[in-house]
């Protein structure tokens, strides 16, 4: 589908700018980085590579587009009729869907013309910042479930048809074993689960018929949500009574039951206590209610009994921010890089300058990862010791060795051509898992995590703190 439109309305009037100053043919580079983990974790998960494919894939100006943009009366008929021609011919470089991230290193570089370089800042942001806060989530809370199915159910919580449909995908690449979105499940092959609602309950004359009407249309998923009316004398009891009435004697299983309100430590193990007295060992416990990473780890702590959990709001509309932004970073004149360098007096807003390289160091003996480095594109990493450099603070240094060094970018896009050959959701899961068990749990825990080292290779930080230099030589003789 082509969202070409979806694109700031300043990054149009920008490239109208380079278009009548000659500029439309310069190379720029930019790259995609966030600057903080979210959730005040130790990593990030990256997330909506696949988003952005599909847009640049579809880039292009159709006639619509052409005749709205006409109708601004803002953009000149030759800039709209070069509008019509433009396709993306740039490179994209990118770290695959599902890989462990951190902060202020490249996650996508892109190397386009000017104009096409600008115009694609707003959808890819969307796109990164959106699946990658998902997957983050969904990642925290499964690893804090340990061997607990997470089922997301989040589309009604979610920020629209499209995000909530995007939400179940980036949900299942973190680890949920489900979706509750039938169109998630449908189109991306996900597992589609669900129990039933309150309102079964209610509209029915007691919770006796409701269970049992649900258990004759569903007899093969008779999952209870017990906690309408009173959990422990009424829903279960309703729930047993059933299955004893109607399910075990038709050969269908009791398969479970879902309490989404109250005390739920407590009421799971009184829950769990009623259905082995009545000798159902095998029913199953479902929680839900507003759980995050740190209510399911407190309930683990409190010896809670549930064999699933059900999570929507935390996962697919959390309120966090994954903060990815959008810089240039260098210019290419005469087949020659020029690196570009922002300058802020907040220090975290200054920019790294150049056409770059992420690298990733790999302990040979434990298999866990001990670091990146950011390094200018043409440089080789030794593959014998490496000294890791804290950014700021220089004095900060580890010496490495014994280790395996891995390129995280991979080409995407070479000269407008997709070279990327994509991977469906079973196999991105399954990498982000093996990625998230590269980390120190140091690294991956909620709560005051290990810092991981992002560093900047020597040339990379000489250069940088040089254009620094030049910048205030050059402010202070104004």
């Amino acid at each position: 589908m082509n969202k070409t439109l979806m694109t700031d309305f300043y990054e149009l009037t920008m490239a109208q700018t380079y278009y009548k100053e000659g500029k439309k043919d310069e190379i720029l580079f930019f790259d995609i980085f966030f600057r903080e983990n979210p959730f005040h974790g130790g990593y990030t998960l990256s997330g909506g590579l696949e988003e952005i494919i599909e847009y640049i894939k579809n880039f292009k100006f159709d006639d619509e587009d052409i005749k709205y943009l006409s109708s601004l009366n803002t953009f000149d008929s030759d800039f709209l009729n070069y509008l019509k021609t433009l396709r993306f011919r740039g490179d994209i470089y990118a770290i695959p869907d599902g890989t462990i991230i951190f902060p202020n290193e490249p996650i996508i570089t892109v190397k386009a013309d000017s104009i096409t370089a600008q115009l694609l800042e707003t959808a890819l942001l969307a796109s990164f910042n959106h699946g990658s806060l998902v997957a983050t989530a969904a990642k925290r809370i499964t690893s804090e479930a340990k061997n607990k199915p997470v089922m997301e159910f989040g589309a009604r919580r979610a920020r629209g048809i499209d995000s909530a449909i995007e939400a179940s995908k980036y949900a299942f690449i973190g680890g949920c074993s489900g979706t509750s979105n039938t169109f998630a499940g449908k189109k991306y092959h996900i597992p589609v689960l669900g129990t039933m609602a309150h309102s079964l309950v209610t509209e029915s004359d007691n919770e006796y018929d409701a269970f049992l009407g649900y258990a004759k249309a569903n007899p093969y998923n008779t999952v209870f949500l017990v906690d309408t009316y009173d959990t422990l004398r009424s829903g279960i009891p309703n729930a047993i009574k059933v299955a004893k009435d109607y399910l075990v004697p038709n050969g269908f299983p009791f398969k479970g039951v879902r309490i989404d309100s109250g005390d739920l430590a407590y009421l799971s193990k009184e829950v769990r206590k009623m259905l082995d007295k009545a000798g159902f060992l095998d029913t199953t416990i479902c929680l839900s209610n507003g759980l995050d990473e740190y209510t399911i780890r407190d309930l683990l702590e409190q010896g809670a009994c549930f064999d699933s959990l059900g999570i929507g709001d935390n996962i697919a509309a959390s309120k966090e921010r994954i903060g990815g932004v959008y810089k240039l970073v260098a210019v290419m004149k005469d087949n020659e890089i020029i690196p570009k360098l922002k300058v802020s007096g907040d220090t975290i807003k200054t920019t790294t300058p150049g056409f770059k390289r992420v690298y990733r160091f790999y302990d040979k003996d434990s298999g866990y990862a001990l670091g990146d480095v950011v390094a200018l594109s043409h440089e080789k990493i030794s593959e014998e010791s490496y000294t890791l450099v804290h950014p700021q603070d220089n004095w900060k240094r580890k010496t490495i060795s014994n280790y395996i060094v891995r390129e995280l970018q991979v080409p995407v896009f070479i000269d407008g051509k997709l070279v990327y050959s994509k991977r469906n959701l079973n196999e991105i899961q399954e990498y982000a898992s093996l990625e998230y068990q590269s980390m120190y749990p140091e690294v991956t825990r909620i709560k005051n995590p290990h810092i991981y080292p992002v560093d900047l290779s020597i040339e990379l930080r000489d250069l940088k703190n040089n254009l620094i230099h030049s910048f205030e030589e050059e402010k202070s003789n104004d």
